[in-house]
């Protein structure tokens, strides 16, 4: 299959939410704490649209992945309980998520690739990002793509596990 990925328009805002909505629901269906407190909601997808950093994973037409992409841009990095590998420049991405329709495929892993192309697009070689503890997908792929375990950090209110990626120039 041929996936683009590209920066979301406000036509993608209505699929992006389905999407999103559906991930919620699998969350809670595994137990999970997290996305249960109203976040993510169609104003902070609209958001993200509005400022650039929406950014979706297409088949053909159909949107089957979201996420948005931010640089330098997470002050609650700061105050990570550890230390991060590097102290420069950093791409951040946050709310991945995928497709009922096309989960188990690895669009995940596809996506999260298109973000190190984006960072390094930019001239920046560290990827930052965080999950909940139980959030054994994202685990999963942060252990396959060569992510570290740099410490946690705190998202309104609940701790995370805090990962960082340095690419190669």
């Amino acid at each position: 299959m041929d996936y683009v990925f590209r920066k979301a328009e406000q036509a993608d805002a209505g699929p992006i939410w389905k999407i999103l909505a559906e991930a919620i629901k699998r969350r809670k269906a595994d137990g999970s704490d997290q996305w249960q407190d109203g976040y993510p909601n169609p104003a902070v997808i609209q958001a993200d649209i509005d400022k650039r950093n929406g950014y979706v994973l297409t088949d053909k037409d159909r949107v089957v992945g979201y996420c948005a992409i931010l640089i330098n841009d997470e002050p609650e990095y700061l105050n990570i309980k550890g230390k991060w590998l590097t102290q420069g420049d950093f791409v951040v991405y946050h709310r991945v998520a995928i497709s009922e329709d096309y989960l188990g495929k690895g669009l995940a892993q596809k996506m999260l690739l298109h973000i190190e192309n984006f960072a390094r697009k930019h001239g920046i070689l560290s990827i930052k990002a965080d999950t909940n503890f139980d959030n054994k997908g994202m685990l999963y792929i942060f252990k396959k793509l060569g992510y570290t375990y740099c410490g946690e950090v705190t998202f309104r209110g609940t701790p995370r596990q805090a990962f960082e990626k340095v690419l190669s120039g």
